[in-house]
């Protein structure tokens, strides 16, 4: 599939820092919930994982292209 990148995915979303600016190459993959991060104080959040827009996965189906 030559098509199968993050960028092109509708579970992918353009990762914003606090200026609201997209990152570069970066963005977050929604496909799945939060992971869990390993920390001392428990009320430590969840994260999306951050993916390179050029990144793919095996979840990825013609099904799962942006919607236009």
């Amino acid at each position: 599939m030559a098509n199968a990148k993050c960028e092109t995915c509708r579970f992918f979303d353009e990762h914003k820092g606090n200026g609201a600016v997209a990152q570069n190459d970066a963005g977050l993959c929604r496909v799945n919930p939060p992971v869990s991060q390993p920390a001392p104080a428990p009320e430590s959040k969840g994260l999306w994982p951050v993916v390179a827009t050029q990144d793919w996965c095996g979840h990825y189906t013609a099904e799962m292209t942006a919607a236009e």
